[in-house]
Formats: structure tokens, sequence, C-alpha cells
């Protein structure tokens, strides 16, 4: 029988770069920490916890929720783990970070249903870098004694070394691929807020505007004729090639085929369609997919490792 699944929130940072507390900023109409626990709800995990540092024990936001606080110092994530180990080491862990504005219910079932319990852990790969995304993943009780090994030997230590990451790297994991390119986007700086806010209320714009009534048939054949506007991020070998990040664009494509070949001949982009993947409105999308006015679309390319 599987062991039962505890819910984990990891706010023991210090939110240095961001400038204020992670846990208190508000994405979704209420403080992220609540957001993130309203996503760790039964029947998905038996119990939450908040993970906090020994002197956050008292704070308000906090003290709401059953929290548990960490045994060792300077050790980052991972002492939030180890904690929450040694106070249920019979359970498994949905170790969740609370700076994932983006991170949404579908992601959590789909790492829940995929979940491998004879492995160490179940982690999806980063879009990024493929390497094991350790602050949304699931630990079982069996990779506790590995996971204090680990870090006896030193190797959890040191600058940039104390992350659940190298150990994950390093161990029987199961990885699988995210079901949304963006759920795992953390945001850590005042930039990045700001950036994540306006994404996210133009996401929920254009959730309301599905619902909206149709265009009259005039009104559809003008837009036909002028194109549509769609935003576009690249990655990777696509964003050194073109030096942007992010672009918007008039088009007449009616597909991402479509749109890429455009993009393709204008920027003079090496990689073939075929080598790429496509997510329209943060989730992966077919080449075939009709777009729609407003739509933002990410050309994925391959990245190194399995």
């Amino acid at each position: 029988m599987n062991s039962p699944i505890y819910g984990l929130v990891l706010s023991g940072g210090r939110s240095e770069r961001m400038q204020r507390d992670k846990a208190a900023l508000d994405y979704h109409g209420v403080s992220q920490l609540e957001w993130t626990m309203g996503l760790l709800t039964p029947p998905h995990v038996a119990r939450a916890f908040v993970s906090v540092r020994r002197d956050q024990g008292a704070d308000p936001l906090r003290s709401r929720f059953a929290c548990i606080q960490d045994v060792h110092d300077g050790l980052g994530p991972l002492a939030g783990i180890l904690a929450a180990q040694a106070a249920h080491p019979e359970v498994a862990w949905l170790v969740v970070a609370c700076d994932l504005p983006f991170l949404d219910r579908a992601t959590l079932l789909h790492l829940i249903a995929e979940r491998q319990p004879d492995r160490l852990a179940t982690a999806y790969r980063s879009t990024s870098d493929a390497a094991p995304e350790p602050l949304c993943a699931i630990y079982e009780p069996a990779c506790r004694q590995p996971l204090l090994a680990y870090l006896e030997r030193g190797q959890g230590k040191g600058k940039g070394k104390a992350c659940p990451r190298s150990f994950l790297q390093r161990s029987d994991v199961a990885l699988l691929d995210q079901p949304c390119w963006s759920a795992l986007t953390n945001v850590n700086t005042v930039d990045e807020y700001s950036s994540a806010v306006t994404r996210l209320g133009k996401r929920e714009q254009a959730e309301a505007q599905s619902f909206a009534p149709a265009s009259k048939p005039d009104e559809q054949g003008q837009q036909g004729k002028r194109g549509k506007h769609v935003s576009i991020q690249y990655f990777a070998a696509l964003r050194e090639q073109v030096g942007l990040h992010e672009e918007r664009v008039q088009t007449r494509a009616t597909t991402p085929a479509e749109l890429y070949a455009e993009l393709r001949e204008r920027h003079h982009f090496s990689l073939p369609v075929e080598s790429l993947r496509v997510a329209v409105n943060d989730e992966f999308a077919d080449w075939a997919q009709a777009l729609a006015d407003g739509d933002v679309v990410v050309f994925l390319p391959p990245v190194a490792g399995g």
C-alpha cells in the first residue's frame, strides 16, 4: 500500500531579492501562501503544512496554518524538507515552493497521478535544462535516509548547493514532462512580480472573453484582413538568435506552424519546426491549433539531457 501524501509549502526564504515577503504577495486576490495552501487539499493530500524558519513561528500570516519549523539553519529548502520528514517520516511529502504564482491544481494532480512510489521521488523536468524541479515534487519516505547521508557527506552544503536539486540529480527519481510550461515559473524580484501580475491579469481577461458573444460576420472579416496580434516568448537558442525574450507581432498566421514559418523567415532561425515544442496560453499545444487574437505563444527548443 502506498504511503499517504502530506503537503508542504516552503515559506522560509528571506525574500532578499524581492525586498518583501514573497508569501504575502497578492496575485490572485489573496496572499500567495493562502493561494498555495488552497491547492493542497484533501483528497489529494491528507494534510498540509507550512514550512517556516524558527524565527517565523509567530508570524500572523503563517501561524494561521499548521507549521513545521526548521531544525537546521542555512540549508534553504533542504531544511524544510528534512524537518517535515523528521516530523512525519512515514508519509510522502508533496513539496511546493510558495513563489509559484502560475502553479495550478491540474499540474499538481498530474504529478500525483504519475507518482512512482517505488522511486525516491517524482518530479518534473525543468523546461529550461531538463534537470529535476525540486520545489514541486513528491519525496517518498524512503528518500529520508539517503537525503540525510547526502547532507552528511557535505554534498548539500556550501554556497549554491543548499538545494535538493543536486540530490535528485544523483538519485533514483521519476521525471515527468510538465503539462503546462509556465506552472513552475518562480518569481523572485520586483520586476518579475510586476510581469507576473500583468500576465495573470491578461490570462483572466482572456478567460472572461472566451464567454463573450461572438463577433458579427462583418467584424470578423475586418479582423481577418488586419490580422491578429500575438505575444511571442523565446527560450534558449531562439532567444539567443533573436536577441529578445518576448515580442508582440501582428500576423495573419492561423496556426503556430504558420507563425513559426513567418518568424523563421524574419529572424533567420536555424531550428526546424520539428525540433521544437509550442505552448499557447500556458498550455502545450498542437502545431495545427487555431490561433486567436491576444494569444501568448511560446516556442521551446530542445534542451540537453533526458
